[in-house]
Protein backbone atom coordinates (compact mmCIF):
# COMPACT_ATOMS: atom_id res chain seq x y z
CA UNK A 1 0.00 0.00 0.00
CA UNK A 2 1.39 3.41 -1.13
CA UNK A 3 2.40 6.07 1.68
CA UNK A 4 0.03 8.83 1.86
CA UNK A 5 0.27 12.03 3.15
CA UNK A 6 -1.31 12.28 6.81
CA UNK A 7 -4.46 13.99 6.76
CA UNK A 8 -6.42 15.95 8.90
CA UNK A 9 -9.05 13.36 10.59
CA UNK A 10 -12.53 13.21 8.57
CA UNK A 11 -15.35 14.48 10.59
CA UNK A 12 -16.91 11.52 9.46
CA UNK A 13 -14.59 9.09 11.30
CA UNK A 14 -17.50 9.80 13.87
CA UNK A 15 -20.76 10.48 12.67
CA UNK A 16 -22.47 13.77 13.93
CA UNK A 17 -26.08 12.79 13.67
CA UNK A 18 -28.06 9.74 13.43
CA UNK A 19 -25.48 7.02 12.02
CA UNK A 20 -25.20 5.95 8.71
CA UNK A 21 -27.42 7.73 7.23
CA UNK A 22 -27.25 8.11 3.70
CA UNK A 23 -26.44 11.73 2.26
CA UNK A 24 -29.32 13.38 0.75
CA UNK A 25 -26.69 13.94 -2.27
CA UNK A 26 -24.51 11.94 -4.53
CA UNK A 27 -21.30 11.57 -3.83
CA UNK A 28 -20.73 13.47 -7.38
CA UNK A 29 -23.07 16.71 -6.03
CA UNK A 30 -20.94 16.35 -2.89
CA UNK A 31 -17.56 16.84 -4.77
CA UNK A 32 -18.87 20.02 -6.48
CA UNK A 33 -18.92 21.66 -3.21
CA UNK A 34 -15.39 21.24 -1.85
CA UNK A 35 -13.41 24.00 -1.59
CA UNK A 36 -9.95 23.77 -3.91
CA UNK A 37 -8.13 22.61 -0.51
CA UNK A 38 -10.71 19.51 0.07
CA UNK A 39 -10.91 18.92 -3.65
CA UNK A 40 -6.90 18.12 -3.56
CA UNK A 41 -7.48 16.19 -0.13
CA UNK A 42 -9.76 14.17 -2.43
CA UNK A 43 -7.38 13.63 -5.12
CA UNK A 44 -4.62 11.78 -2.29
CA UNK A 45 -7.14 9.62 -1.73
CA UNK A 46 -8.41 8.67 -4.86
CA UNK A 47 -4.30 8.33 -5.99
CA UNK A 48 -4.25 5.63 -3.68
CA UNK A 49 -7.17 3.35 -5.36
CA UNK A 50 -4.84 3.95 -9.02
CA UNK A 51 -3.65 0.51 -9.77
CA UNK A 52 -0.02 1.95 -9.88
CA UNK A 53 2.02 1.26 -7.28
CA UNK A 54 3.04 4.65 -6.01
CA UNK A 55 6.08 4.96 -3.40
CA UNK A 56 3.98 7.81 -1.71
CA UNK A 57 1.50 10.35 -2.73
CA UNK A 58 1.86 13.96 -1.11
CA UNK A 59 -0.33 17.24 -1.55
CA UNK A 60 2.15 19.60 -2.74
CA UNK A 61 -0.40 22.45 -3.60
CA UNK A 62 -0.18 26.29 -2.14
CA UNK A 63 1.98 29.30 -2.62
CA UNK A 64 4.79 28.45 -5.02
CA UNK A 65 3.93 24.98 -5.95
CA UNK A 66 5.52 25.27 -9.32
CA UNK A 67 2.53 23.69 -10.83
CA UNK A 68 2.14 20.58 -8.62
CA UNK A 69 -0.93 19.80 -6.52
CA UNK A 70 -0.28 16.16 -6.12
CA UNK A 71 2.41 14.36 -6.89
CA UNK A 72 2.41 10.74 -6.86
CA UNK A 73 6.00 9.13 -6.72
CA UNK A 74 7.01 5.84 -8.01
CA UNK A 75 10.84 5.93 -6.50
CA UNK A 76 11.55 7.56 -3.39
CA UNK A 77 14.03 9.99 -5.09
CA UNK A 78 10.60 11.49 -5.48
CA UNK A 79 10.51 14.93 -7.77
CA UNK A 80 13.69 13.97 -8.85
CA UNK A 81 12.87 10.42 -10.22
CA UNK A 82 9.51 8.67 -11.96
CA UNK A 83 6.59 10.46 -10.68
CA UNK A 84 3.40 11.82 -11.87
CA UNK A 85 1.40 14.98 -11.40
CA UNK A 86 -2.20 15.84 -10.52
CA UNK A 87 -3.38 19.16 -11.71
CA UNK A 88 -6.52 20.06 -9.40
CA UNK A 89 -8.50 22.41 -10.50
CA UNK A 90 -12.25 22.60 -9.02
CA UNK A 91 -14.06 25.16 -11.43
CA UNK A 92 -17.98 25.33 -11.38
CA UNK A 93 -17.66 25.03 -14.80
CA UNK A 94 -15.65 22.36 -17.40
CA UNK A 95 -11.73 23.38 -18.30
CA UNK A 96 -10.57 25.42 -20.88
CA UNK A 97 -7.60 26.04 -22.92
CA UNK A 98 -7.22 29.28 -21.04
CA UNK A 99 -7.33 27.13 -17.56
CA UNK A 100 -4.49 24.49 -18.85
CA UNK A 101 -2.12 26.29 -21.05
CA UNK A 102 -0.71 28.67 -18.45
CA UNK A 103 -0.50 25.45 -16.09
CA UNK A 104 1.71 23.47 -18.84
CA UNK A 105 4.39 26.86 -19.61
CA UNK A 106 4.54 26.38 -15.71
CA UNK A 107 5.21 23.00 -15.80
CA UNK A 108 7.83 23.35 -18.47
CA UNK A 109 9.19 26.06 -16.58
CA UNK A 110 9.90 24.36 -13.70
CA UNK A 111 11.66 21.65 -15.54
CA UNK A 112 13.55 24.54 -17.40
CA UNK A 113 14.50 25.37 -13.96
CA UNK A 114 15.80 22.01 -12.20
CA UNK A 115 12.60 22.22 -9.80
CA UNK A 116 11.36 18.72 -11.11
CA UNK A 117 11.65 16.33 -13.39
CA UNK A 118 9.64 15.95 -16.09
CA UNK A 119 6.84 13.89 -15.08
CA UNK A 120 5.62 10.86 -16.37
CA UNK A 121 2.00 12.30 -16.56
CA UNK A 122 0.57 15.76 -16.02
CA UNK A 123 -2.73 15.37 -15.29
CA UNK A 124 -5.81 18.21 -15.12
CA UNK A 125 -8.52 17.08 -12.55
CA UNK A 126 -11.40 19.16 -12.39
CA UNK A 127 -14.71 17.53 -11.13
CA UNK A 128 -16.46 18.77 -14.48
CA UNK A 129 -14.00 17.74 -16.52
CA UNK A 130 -12.68 19.54 -19.99
CA UNK A 131 -14.88 21.29 -22.26
CA UNK A 132 -15.47 19.46 -25.62
CA UNK A 133 -12.76 21.35 -27.45
CA UNK A 134 -9.99 21.01 -24.73
CA UNK A 135 -11.09 17.78 -24.51
CA UNK A 136 -10.93 16.78 -28.28
CA UNK A 137 -7.45 18.77 -28.38
CA UNK A 138 -5.69 16.43 -25.08
CA UNK A 139 -7.00 13.31 -27.29
CA UNK A 140 -4.60 14.52 -30.38
CA UNK A 141 -1.14 14.78 -28.68
CA UNK A 142 0.34 15.48 -31.73
CA UNK A 143 -2.24 18.88 -32.23
CA UNK A 144 -1.70 19.42 -29.06
CA UNK A 145 1.77 20.12 -29.20
CA UNK A 146 1.53 22.45 -32.28
CA UNK A 147 -0.59 24.54 -30.88
CA UNK A 148 0.80 24.89 -27.48
CA UNK A 149 4.21 25.81 -29.46
CA UNK A 150 1.84 28.30 -31.44
CA UNK A 151 1.08 29.99 -28.40
CA UNK A 152 4.55 30.38 -27.49
CA UNK A 153 5.29 31.75 -30.09
CA UNK A 154 2.73 34.62 -30.04
CA UNK A 155 3.29 37.35 -27.17
CA UNK A 156 0.78 36.76 -24.40
CA UNK A 157 0.28 37.71 -20.78
CA UNK A 158 1.53 33.60 -19.89
CA UNK A 159 5.03 34.56 -21.97
CA UNK A 160 5.98 38.10 -21.28
CA UNK A 161 7.47 38.02 -18.23
CA UNK A 162 9.52 35.27 -19.40
CA UNK A 163 13.12 35.88 -20.97
CA UNK A 164 14.26 35.04 -24.01
CA UNK A 165 16.27 32.27 -22.69
CA UNK A 166 13.74 30.60 -20.81
CA UNK A 167 11.28 31.12 -23.37
CA UNK A 168 13.38 28.98 -25.87
CA UNK A 169 14.48 26.34 -23.00
CA UNK A 170 10.52 26.27 -23.04
CA UNK A 171 10.05 25.82 -26.51
CA UNK A 172 13.49 22.98 -27.21
CA UNK A 173 11.69 20.75 -24.47
CA UNK A 174 8.41 21.36 -26.02
CA UNK A 175 9.29 20.11 -29.31
CA UNK A 176 10.94 17.02 -28.10
CA UNK A 177 8.33 15.39 -25.63
CA UNK A 178 5.83 13.23 -26.44
CA UNK A 179 2.68 15.58 -25.40
CA UNK A 180 0.81 12.53 -24.34
CA UNK A 181 1.76 12.98 -21.06
CA UNK A 182 -0.57 15.58 -20.66
CA UNK A 183 -4.31 14.40 -19.84
CA UNK A 184 -7.62 15.20 -18.08
CA UNK A 185 -9.89 12.72 -15.42
CA UNK A 186 -13.52 12.01 -15.84
CA UNK A 187 -14.85 12.21 -12.39
CA UNK A 188 -17.32 9.40 -12.96
CA UNK A 189 -13.64 7.63 -13.59
CA UNK A 190 -12.18 8.79 -10.14
CA UNK A 191 -15.42 8.11 -8.01
CA UNK A 192 -15.20 4.28 -9.43
CA UNK A 193 -11.60 4.20 -8.19
CA UNK A 194 -11.80 6.07 -5.12
CA UNK A 195 -14.62 3.26 -4.03
CA UNK A 196 -11.61 1.26 -3.86
CA UNK A 197 -9.71 3.07 -1.44
CA UNK A 198 -10.50 3.03 2.39
CA UNK A 199 -12.05 6.31 2.48
CA UNK A 200 -15.40 6.21 0.35
CA UNK A 201 -17.25 5.04 3.00
CA UNK A 202 -16.46 7.55 5.69
CA UNK A 203 -16.19 10.51 3.05
CA UNK A 204 -19.65 9.78 1.47
CA UNK A 205 -21.52 8.33 4.43
CA UNK A 206 -22.34 5.07 2.23
CA UNK A 207 -22.17 1.49 3.87
CA UNK A 208 -19.08 -0.08 4.81
CA UNK A 209 -18.14 -3.16 2.40
CA UNK A 210 -18.53 -6.95 3.48
CA UNK A 211 -16.49 -7.63 6.36
CA UNK A 212 -14.76 -11.71 6.01
CA UNK A 213 -15.49 -13.63 8.88
CA UNK A 214 -12.80 -13.72 11.62
CA UNK A 215 -10.51 -16.50 11.77
CA UNK A 216 -10.73 -19.46 14.59
CA UNK A 217 -8.01 -18.77 17.29
CA UNK A 218 -5.48 -21.18 17.18
CA UNK A 219 -5.33 -24.09 19.63
CA UNK A 220 -1.72 -22.42 21.00
CA UNK A 221 -1.59 -19.20 21.83
CA UNK A 222 0.29 -17.05 19.96
CA UNK A 223 3.22 -14.68 21.15
CA UNK A 224 1.25 -11.67 20.65
CA UNK A 225 -1.73 -12.63 22.53
CA UNK A 226 1.17 -13.58 25.79
CA UNK A 227 -0.42 -10.87 28.08
CA UNK A 228 -3.83 -11.11 27.65
CA UNK A 229 -3.87 -14.22 28.29
CA UNK A 230 -1.32 -14.27 31.02
CA UNK A 231 -4.05 -12.06 32.63
CA UNK A 232 -6.49 -14.47 32.13
CA UNK A 233 -4.53 -16.68 33.58
CA UNK A 234 -4.51 -14.13 37.01
CA UNK A 235 -7.87 -14.85 37.45
CA UNK A 236 -8.47 -18.59 36.94
CA UNK A 237 -5.32 -19.38 39.45
CA UNK A 238 -7.05 -17.07 41.70
CA UNK A 239 -10.84 -18.86 41.57
CA UNK A 240 -8.53 -22.59 41.34
CA UNK A 241 -5.35 -22.24 42.42
CA UNK A 242 -4.79 -26.05 42.39
CA UNK A 243 -6.09 -26.76 38.92
CA UNK A 244 -5.00 -23.73 37.11
CA UNK A 245 -1.18 -23.96 37.40
CA UNK A 246 -0.40 -22.96 33.98
CA UNK A 247 -1.99 -22.76 29.95
CA UNK A 248 -2.02 -26.63 29.60
CA UNK A 249 -3.85 -26.76 33.06
CA UNK A 250 -6.36 -24.45 32.08
CA UNK A 251 -7.43 -25.66 28.97
CA UNK A 252 -7.97 -28.97 30.22
CA UNK A 253 -9.92 -27.30 32.91
CA UNK A 254 -14.12 -28.59 33.23
CA UNK A 255 -15.00 -24.96 33.75
CA UNK A 256 -12.11 -22.09 32.61
CA UNK A 257 -11.13 -24.33 29.77
CA UNK A 258 -14.35 -23.00 27.70
CA UNK A 259 -14.05 -19.94 29.39
CA UNK A 260 -10.77 -18.95 28.00
CA UNK A 261 -11.60 -20.09 24.28
CA UNK A 262 -14.58 -17.56 24.33
CA UNK A 263 -12.02 -14.62 25.54
CA UNK A 264 -9.32 -15.67 23.01
CA UNK A 265 -12.41 -15.84 20.22
CA UNK A 266 -13.62 -12.18 20.97
CA UNK A 267 -9.83 -11.20 20.99
CA UNK A 268 -9.75 -13.01 17.39
CA UNK A 269 -12.81 -11.38 16.41
CA UNK A 270 -11.54 -7.72 17.49
CA UNK A 271 -8.40 -8.37 15.35
CA UNK A 272 -10.66 -9.28 12.65
CA UNK A 273 -12.40 -5.94 12.70
CA UNK A 274 -8.84 -4.07 13.37
CA UNK A 275 -7.05 -5.70 9.86
CA UNK A 276 -10.79 -5.18 8.24
CA UNK A 277 -10.40 -1.36 8.89
CA UNK A 278 -6.77 -0.89 8.06
CA UNK A 279 -8.27 -1.43 4.53
CA UNK A 280 -12.01 -0.22 4.50
CA UNK A 281 -11.73 3.32 6.85
CA UNK A 282 -9.07 6.07 7.11
CA UNK A 283 -6.29 5.54 9.71
CA UNK A 284 -7.22 6.13 13.29
CA UNK A 285 -10.98 5.15 13.34
CA UNK A 286 -10.46 1.89 14.90
CA UNK A 287 -8.07 3.49 17.26
CA UNK A 288 -10.99 6.33 18.19
CA UNK A 289 -13.34 3.33 18.78
CA UNK A 290 -10.97 1.46 21.31
CA UNK A 291 -10.45 4.82 22.86
CA UNK A 292 -14.02 4.91 23.65
CA UNK A 293 -14.60 1.61 24.92
CA UNK A 294 -11.90 2.44 26.91
CA UNK A 295 -13.30 5.62 28.33
CA UNK A 296 -16.76 3.51 28.13
CA UNK A 297 -15.42 0.68 30.70
CA UNK A 298 -12.54 1.92 32.57
CA UNK A 299 -14.34 2.88 35.72
CA UNK A 300 -15.83 -0.09 36.01
CA UNK A 301 -12.52 -1.89 35.97
CA UNK A 302 -11.38 0.40 38.41
CA UNK A 303 -14.50 -0.32 40.77
CA UNK A 304 -14.01 -2.57 44.04
CA UNK A 305 -14.83 -5.94 42.70
CA UNK A 306 -14.44 -9.37 45.08
CA UNK A 307 -12.43 -11.09 42.54
CA UNK A 308 -10.80 -10.90 39.05
CA UNK A 309 -13.13 -12.42 37.60
CA UNK A 310 -16.02 -10.50 38.69
CA UNK A 311 -14.01 -7.47 37.41
CA UNK A 312 -13.76 -9.21 33.97
CA UNK A 313 -17.56 -9.97 34.31
CA UNK A 314 -18.75 -6.58 34.77
CA UNK A 315 -16.24 -5.11 32.30
CA UNK A 316 -17.43 -7.33 29.64
CA UNK A 317 -21.14 -6.64 30.45
CA UNK A 318 -20.23 -2.95 30.62
CA UNK A 319 -18.72 -3.05 26.98
CA UNK A 320 -22.07 -4.47 25.70
CA UNK A 321 -24.12 -1.26 27.14
CA UNK A 322 -21.70 1.79 25.48
CA UNK A 323 -23.35 3.56 22.93
CA UNK A 324 -20.73 3.82 19.65
CA UNK A 325 -23.29 4.25 17.46
CA UNK A 326 -21.80 7.24 16.58
CA UNK A 327 -18.61 5.25 15.45
CA UNK A 328 -18.99 4.28 11.37
CA UNK A 329 -17.18 0.60 12.66
CA UNK A 330 -19.89 -0.01 14.69
CA UNK A 331 -22.26 -1.02 11.57
CA UNK A 332 -20.31 -3.88 11.11
CA UNK A 333 -19.37 -4.64 14.45
CA UNK A 334 -20.68 -7.74 16.86
CA UNK A 335 -20.89 -7.83 20.61
CA UNK A 336 -18.03 -10.26 20.67
CA UNK A 337 -15.91 -7.29 18.68
CA UNK A 338 -16.44 -5.27 22.41
CA UNK A 339 -15.47 -7.65 24.51
CA UNK A 340 -12.18 -8.63 21.89
CA UNK A 341 -11.62 -4.77 22.47
CA UNK A 342 -11.10 -5.07 26.46
CA UNK A 343 -8.66 -8.10 25.76
CA UNK A 344 -6.88 -6.08 23.08
CA UNK A 345 -6.56 -3.16 25.78
CA UNK A 346 -5.67 -5.68 28.63
CA UNK A 347 -2.86 -7.09 25.85
CA UNK A 348 -1.44 -3.28 26.32
CA UNK A 349 -1.87 -3.34 29.69
CA UNK A 350 -4.57 -0.49 30.36
CA UNK A 351 -6.97 -3.11 31.85
CA UNK A 352 -5.89 -5.64 34.12
CA UNK A 353 -8.49 -7.68 35.90
CA UNK A 354 -6.17 -9.34 38.82
CA UNK A 355 -3.98 -6.83 40.89
CA UNK A 356 -1.16 -9.63 41.41
CA UNK A 357 0.85 -6.94 43.41
CA UNK A 358 -1.65 -7.28 46.25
Amino acid sequence: MPEVLTLPPPASLIMPGPAFERPPTTPAQQVYFYSPNEWEHFIVEWAEGITDSYYQIKQLGGSGDRGVDVAAFKTERGLEGSWDCFQAKHYIRPLRWSDTYPEMVKMLLSVVDNAYCLPDKYVFVAPQGCGQTLNRLLSKPKALQNKFIDELNKQSAVTRDLDAQALESIKNIAKSIDFSIFRSLELNEMLETHRRTRYYATRFGTALPNRPRANQAPVTPKPEEARYVEKLLDIYSEQDPVSCSDIASVVAHTKYGAHLQRQREAFYSAEALRLYARDAVPDGTYELLQDDVYTGVIDTAEANHSSGLERLQAVLSQSAKLDLSVHKLISVSTLKDRQGICHQLANVDKLTWVDTDE
